[in-house]
């Protein structure tokens, strides 16, 4: 399905999942490296960024954890010319559909100035995927929360998986976007020249956009670990007590069945058995074992 936006001159190209017959189109169009209209086709498995002598091409990869998407892994291809910007992409982008709104509305009302070329429309289609990125973070950085509260108020064992799906959502968010450092390093090393000394700071404004969100996912990371550290902690005491209680009925009721065992014994001359209250005494002398165990436990700090 391909999609077209024009504003002051420059043009917007979306295309999902497009066909052979579109991307030959756009090739023709834009004079687009048939190598590069190529990749346009089917998914990459990497990020990189190329310049060619009349557009730059881009592949990142964005996440999509909180969505209801095929994958927790959403790829957009960028090619940017001076006066044009293609983006393909496989399935629907829940960021880019917004910005498609917003850069329609804006081309009806011309209530936007977009800047002198696509490189502008590019940044700001980035920032908003990079604030799509914190929007995920939001929900981690809330699980988070109810998680120490769920630890704190002794729910250990039904958080150990709760912190394990919070653990894979932030790999699977930091392994997403680690790849686009080097992607965007190349773009604001080489962008300069394409797009000209004054697009500087918007190569760098992009580069900190990055920073920023990589930095967000390494501090929950850090919280994570605090949390499973913690949460183990406690788990651990809780199963000590637990075992401690076991092991100590265990020893109180040892002697106790020492001395059912030693008068059931089936003797002629069993003490104790056969006198009146034979059953009371016995019971008694059962039970100032334990009482005695307990004291002895109690003395030593067990219980």
């Amino acid at each position: 399905m391909l999609s077209r936006h024009e504003h002051r001159g420059l043009v917007w190209v979306d295309m999902e999942s497009p066909n052979p017959e579109e991307v030959k189109s756009v090739m023709d169009e834009f004079h687009i490296q048939p190598l590069t209209a190529e990749e346009l086709l089917l998914p990459s498995s990497r990020p990189r960024a190329e310049f060619y002598p009349s557009y730059a091409y881009l592949v990142l990869h964005f996440p999509a954890l909180r969505h209801t998407h095929k994958h927790r892994e959403q790829e957009v291809d960028f090619v940017i010319g001076k006066n044009f910007i293609i983006t393909t992409r496989y399935e629907l982008i829940d960021p880019l559909h917004k910005f498609s709104k917003v850069f329609e509305v804006n081309s009806v009302l011309e209530t936007s100035n977009v800047g002198e070329h696509a490189g502008f429309i590019f940044f700001a289609m980035l920032k908003r995927m990079y604030k799509s990125i914190e929007h995920e973070l939001d929900f981690v950085r809330r699980d988070l929360s109810t998680i120490e509260e769920h630890v704190f108020a002794g729910d250990e064992v039904s958080m150990v998986a709760a912190i394990s799906r919070s653990a894979r959502d932030l790999l699977s968010l930091r392994q997403t976007i680690e790849p686009h450092r080097e992607s965007l390093h190349t773009l604001e090393s080489e962008g300069i020249a394409f797009f000209g000394a004054d697009f500087t700071s918007y190569l760098r404004a992009l580069t900190n956009e990055y920073y920023k969100v990589h930095n967000h996912i390494m501090r929950l990371t850090d919280s994570l670990h605090e949390l499973r550290e913690t949460n183990n902690s406690l788990l651990s005491t809780k199963q000590n007590e637990t075992m401690k209680i076991f092991t100590i009925m265990a020893f109180v009721t040892f002697p106790l069945m020492l001395v059912a065992a030693l008068f059931s014994m089936d003797t002629k001359f069993t003490p104790i058995v056969g006198l009146p209250h034979d059953f009371w005494i016995i019971v008694a002398l059962m039970a100032t074992s334990g009482i005695a165990m307990f004291a002895f436990f109690r003395s030593k700090k067990w219980l």
